[in-house]
């Protein structure tokens, strides 16, 4: 097998013309290569297949922002997008009809995008001719990036961002500008999310001293302690209501999100507050505190190994064929090259390297999780990274592969596109689902209503970040999503109801009529029992006739919430 696509007298990369130097007028500049060919593919990658949110997080994001779920626009989100809140929120206020959220995010996964085109074109050029460095990248693109720009989270953008400038730090350590261009990015990561800047960084450590040697390894050190220093200093100056929203968002993601503790109500309270934890309501500070997790959660380590640890491996083995078969079977070319050639140097390095990535990757899956928005980064910084080990020293002849390589890349490249094409069939469908419901809630709240939701937030999903919704302000008040645990969610009520509490609050906008009640009809048991619990009875109708669509997506109701006797 291995000699079938190894044999030593094929070049992988065919040796440039003798007129490769000559800088024809597309594919052998260098500026059309790093700047202008990253803006084409994000650019036609978007027109042809669509931007998609993963996730709710960015639009529920862009509605703080926007003032539509608070009281106004919301400057500060306190555990993201630092600095970077108080300026789209501006935007917001001036141009509210443009995209601001999806344009300032997108313009800086444009910028990642060059800085790993700057680095895989530096180790090529004066080794291949233009147009065959521009496949290269093409090829890259298409396999490790398209599914940055296709398939959006916030997320992915200070990963990318954080370890594309180390390593184009790393490979330019005495160009100041280049320097200046790497210290911006990095500054931009971590003020959209400081712990995912740490984790970009974290996985471009070994290519940088692979490109840098001691100085790569005091460029990382340097950065990282950038990245500490700056989450120290948010950690000692964060207000109260600050450190209780990080504190519970922590404890609710131990539970909701990475399964490291498991529940054990000891009183009806605790049940009706694990209820709303499950359903992610988490408004009612009474209900969901600190309190009800130190006393109706813990770690058991015996449960965890053998409960939860066999279904997170089981559920990371599956999502690494079916989301990552093409990058993998590309790794385990290079680590083909390396088992049978001793041509390349420092091999103790490149496999202490790969079993790193793999022990990241198995780390975050159990221990966290590993969505596509932290896994993909992952493997994007993971195959720039082997590149770097087989290309960074330009003195020695490139590998050489036999037609049995590109026949293999081919098959990839091919089942690759069939994987993107359906996935974006399927974000298509979720997307025009999911804008059945908020087409019609908007237009409801720009015609004075005031909104009380339980489960929109599942619409949020596969939206277009330059599609924008544009709610009423301070017209939604969300009784689900993670954005209940805001600070300002309680200065909405206040504004909307003049009570801060939030089963008040409800009564008082049910005798409202310019209210209108948009529930999943999952949320409906949970929202009955948690008002009966404090003496209010619940009772609602649907005002569309039939079976709703899906129980997990919002729709009108007619509401009455009256108080027991």
């Amino acid at each position: 097998m291995v000699s079938h696509l190894y044999p030593a007298a094929t070049p992988f990369w065919p040796n440039p013309e003798p007129d490769a130097q000559r800088p024809a007028p597309m594919l052998n500049s260098r500026f059309l290569r790093v700047v202008v060919l990253p803006a084409l593919l994000l650019l036609l990658a978007g027109l042809g297949l669509g931007c998609y949110y993963e996730t709710n997080d960015d639009l529920s994001i862009t509605l703080l922002l926007q003032g539509s779920t608070a009281a106004g626009p919301v400057t500060n989100l306190h555990l993201y997008l630092h600095g970077l809140a108080p300026l789209l929120a501006g935007l917001y206020q001036q141009w509210p009809a443009l995209p601001w959220y999806g344009l300032l995010l997108y313009a800086l996964l444009y910028l990642a995008t060059v800085l790993s085109f700057a680095v895989l074109d530096k180790l090529l050029r004066g080794r291949l001719a233009g147009s065959r460095i521009t496949v290269v990248l093409l090829v890259f693109f298409g396999l490790a990036w398209l599914e940055h720009g296709l398939w959006f989270n916030y997320v992915r953008v200070p990963v990318l961002l954080a370890g594309t400038a180390l390593l184009l730090a790393a490979q330019r350590p005495t160009r100041r500008r280049i320097l200046v261009v790497a210290g911006v990015a990095l500054v931009l990561a971590w003020l959209i999310r400081p712990s995912a800047a740490g984790l970009g960084l974290l996985a471009a450590v070994p290519g940088a001293l692979w490109l840098a040697g001691r100085r790569g390894a005091s460029l990382a050190g340097g950065a990282g302690a950038l990245v500490v220093l700056g989450s120290a200093a948010l950690l000692l100056f964060q207000s109260p209501a600050t450190a209780t929203y990080r504190t519970l968002d922590v404890l609710k993601s131990n539970v909701n999100d990475y399964e490291l503790t498991r529940t054990a109500p000891t009183s009806a309270a605790d049940t009706l507050g694990l209820q709303a934890l499950e359903h992610w309501a988490l408004g009612d500070s009474t209900l969901v505190n600190a309190q009800l997790f130190a006393r109706a959660t813990l770690f058991d380590g015996h449960y965890f190994l053998a409960q939860v640890a066999p279904r997170k491996l089981l559920g990371w083995g599956s999502l690494l064929g079916r989301d990552y078969f093409a990058l993998l079977a590309l790794l385990a070319v290079g680590w083909l090259l390396v088992v049978r050639s001793r041509r390349y140097p420092q091999r103790q390095s490149f496999w202490l390297t790969q079993l790193f990535f793999i022990g990241l990757l198995l780390g975050l899956a159990l221990v966290l999780k590993l969505p596509p928005r932290l896994g993909m980064p992952l493997f994007s910084l993971w195959v720039l990274t082997t590149l770097i080990y087989f290309l960074r020293d330009t003195r020695r002849p490139l590998p050489r592969l036999s037609p049995a390589f590109f026949a293999l890349l081919s098959l990839l490249l091919i089942a690759y596109a069939f994987k993107t094409v359906h996935r974006r069939q399927v974000l298509r469908q979720e997307q025009e689902r999911g804008w059945a419901v908020l087409g019609p809630a908007q237009a409801a709240t720009n015609q004075g209503a005031v909104l009380v939701t339980a489960g929109l937030e599942a619409a949020y999903k596969s939206q277009s970040p330059f599609q924008v919704l544009h709610f009423a302000p301070h017209s939604v008040l969300s009784l689900t999503g993670w954005p209940t645990l805001d600070p300002s969610q309680s200065a909405l009520r206040v504004r909307l109801t003049g009570n801060r509490a939030l089963v008040p609050a409800l009564a008082r906008l049910a005798r409202q009529p310019a209210t209108q009640w948009w529930l999943a009809p999952e949320t409906l048991p949970w929202l009955s029992k948690y008002l009966a619990a404090q003496g209010w009875r619940l009772s609602a109708r649907p005002r569309r006739a039939g079976q709703p669509a899906s129980s997990v997506l919002a729709q009108p109701y007619g509401v009455d919430v009256e108080k027991m006797k």
